[in-house]
């Protein structure tokens, strides 16, 4: 990476951080997957940690993963991603999701994960080779502040961002939304310039979920990244974050 690159990332990198300290978020990114574990697991009121980030289910380090969380001015999880890095070197993704589904499926949504398979986007068989997969987004459906009312989810998401085009510099960059919030712009929110209609086609060909896929190719990334993080203050005052977290139903997709 040249200096003048390194500086913008630094630059973006830092006022992100600016920007959600004063509203009381404390930002953590690490790569030891059994530290996350560890925050997620105690987050009763989630479904459990997704094996694509889970240590006791799939090969997961420094080498091909990383996660970012939040705490308010209580020390409360109040934000957690993850992405991950997938070598798909001379497959597509068409392929990948099929022997590896069960990592995606949400549990209990099919009578027989062995029988349920992803369909529809065109894209499936596009994506390949360095490949990075956006996952865990969540934030509390409340608290004082409103991380969500706030409109915090765009800089999150910027700074994975920014951090895994540093790393990695992917060829493409995906993650799943619910159809509910697919129909609602979530891509855009989420800083994505695709998003296509998909289903997860259970064994007696009914459909189990719901799952759009939105994604960015690298030149698509590299021109979101061009453009000046979005700014909170633009728009609105900032308030701290400091009440009691108010837990929402979250997935292992994008969803916050």
């Amino acid at each position: 990476m040249s200096a003048n690159r390194l500086f913008g990332v630094i630059k973006n990198v830092s006022g992100i951080l600016d920007e959600l300290g004063q509203l009381g978020m404390r930002i953590e990114i690490g790569d030891d997957f059994s530290e996350y574990r560890l925050y997620r697991n105690t987050q009763t009121d989630r479904n459990p940690i997704y094996p694509m980030f889970d240590v006791a289910s799939s090969y997961i380090d420094d080498t091909n993963g990383f996660w970012v969380c939040a705490f308010n001015e209580a020390d409360e999880l109040v934000h957690t991603q993850a992405v991950r890095l997938l070598d798909l070197t001379g497959v597509s993704l068409a392929h990948h999701l099929n022997v590896h589904r069960h990592k995606y499926i949400t549990p209990n949504t099919t009578p027989d994960p062995d029988l349920t398979f992803y369909s529809g986007p065109e894209a499936l068989s596009r994506i390949a080779g360095k490949v990075c997969y956006q996952g865990e987004f969540w934030l509390p459906a409340r608290g004082l502040g409103g991380p969500r009312s706030r409109g915090v989810t765009p800089l999150l998401s910027r700074l994975l961002f920014e951090v895994m085009h540093a790393n990695w510099r992917p060829d493409y960059l995906f993650a799943f939304v619910p159809q509910h919030l697919a129909s609602r712009g979530a891509h855009l929110r989420y800083g994505y310039s695709h998003c296509e209609p998909g289903q997860w086609i259970g064994p007696d060909k009914q459909v189990t979920e719901q799952d759009y896929l939105i994604w960015m190719s690298a030149a698509d990334l590299a021109n979101s990244l061009a453009r000046k993080p979005q700014s909170l203050q633009a728009s609105r005052q900032l308030s701290p974050i400091r009440s009691t977290v108010t837990t929402i139903d979250a997935k292992s997709h994008l969803g916050g």
